[in-house]
């Protein structure tokens, strides 16, 4: 592979980089002109002809439209909360439930976000916690570090299992050659028995490492964003969020 040829396979990502985050253009804007740079780069660079690059640009759109849709129905559901007055009633729930912020985030972020990963996915327990524990008081930035660190573990089987399933149809298919389908013609078994050997591996790491995800949070919280800044009182809850932890990965 040439420099010019790596230069390429990376367009993708480094145009993304460039037009959200440094040129801070909106996502309606930079998604398409990266889109742009991609194909050129495709047809250029690796020579790819142009019937394939449309059909694989229509592939795309289809493909999105699984995410767009649950992703549609879960932001449905927040501005429903939000304009029906629910979300008030849901914020004087949480609190009667603890006053204690890392109790509060443990709750919000990591149980029910890990609820609403395994239902609607694709980052939309972030983008419901996060506004969730700016109500209840918490600083947006730390509202927004702490619910993504969140849905961290819960995304292996998060929107009913897509991305294990979706993953071994589209992510181990090269050249027309599924990975997934040659594995379980070599070892015997069906695409189920394949499937659950995947999730198997996948829930070995959860355990190991899912189970400290909520100690992280409230570490993380009260070390960055506390008003005294101290690790310690993030870790003096260990026994609730070890168990917070637990009661996510081992049912998983």
């Amino acid at each position: 592979m040439t420099f010019i040829q790596l230069l390429a396979s990376l367009t993708p990502i480094i145009s993304v980089m460039l037009f959200l985050v440094l040129l801070r253009m909106p996502a309606s804007r930079a998604m398409p002109i990266s889109m742009v740079f991609t194909g050129l780069a495709a047809v250029f660079v690796w020579q790819m002809d142009t019937t394939f690059l449309a059909a694989s640009v229509v592939e795309g759109l289809l493909s999105a439209l699984t995410p767009l849709t649950i992703i549609f129905g879960a932001v449905f559901l927040l501005n429903t909360l939000k304009y029906s007055g629910a979300m008030d009633t849901i914020r004087a729930g949480f609190t009667n439930i603890s006053a204690d912020a890392r109790v509060q985030v443990i709750i919000i972020c990591w149980l029910f976000g890990s609820f609403i990963e395994g239902s609607a996915g694709f980052g939309t327990p972030a983008a419901i916690g996060a506004p969730l524990l700016v109500l209840l008081g918490i600083p947006p930035i730390a509202a927004a570090v702490v619910a993504l660190i969140a849905d961290s573990t819960s995304v292996s089987f998060g929107a009913i299992g897509l991305p294990v399933l979706f993953g071994m149809d589209q992510g181990l298919t090269q050249g027309g050659v599924n990975m997934a389908a040659e594995q379980i013609a070599q070892h015997g078994g069906s695409f189920a028995d394949y499937a659950q050997f995947i999730a198997m591996h996948m829930i070995t790491i959860d355990l190991i490492t899912g189970t400290l995800i909520p100690l992280t949070m409230v570490a993380i919280l009260t070390g960055f964003f506390g008003r005294n800044k101290s690790f310690k009182e993030g870790l003096a809850i260990w026994k609730f969020a070890l168990f917070a932890g637990l009661s996510f990965t081992i049912p998983a």
